[in-house]
């Protein structure tokens, strides 16, 4: 049983992570009336989030430590519900942040791994 609430938590996570690159492209996609810079933000906001990500976030992170860790957590998932709150979708970026929160929360005091 824990290993299904285990998956079921880290499936989540990575859901919730995708989710957090598609709102900044959404968002980047949105933001000008201009299609060359619709289309850099569209692009360049997600992978500059995942640059971050991955050397800061990621389980594999490479210059990770719970600090820093933190902090671009607390930033990636805060500036998408931020996003959505700026596009009038107040509903869903409370329950976005909400839930990553709670997803959070229950990793940590779960001390669950992907290892």
């Amino acid at each position: 049983m824990y290993e299904i609430w285990r998956w079921s938590n880290l499936g989540l996570a990575f859901l919730v992570e995708l989710t957090g690159l598609a709102v900044f492209a959404w968002w980047g996609w949105n933001a000008s009336s201009s299609t060359v810079l619709r289309v850099l933000l569209a692009v360049g906001l997600p992978v500059i989030a995942a640059v971050f990500w991955g050397l800061f976030a990621a389980p594999t992170a490479s210059y990770g430590n719970p600090v820093i860790t933190t902090v671009v957590k607390v930033a990636f998932f805060g500036l998408a519900g931020l996003a959505l709150w700026t596009r009038d979708h107040h509903i869903l970026a409370t329950v976005f942040v909400l839930v990553v929160a709670a997803n959070l929360v229950i990793i940590r005091a779960g001390h669950i791994t992907t290892g």
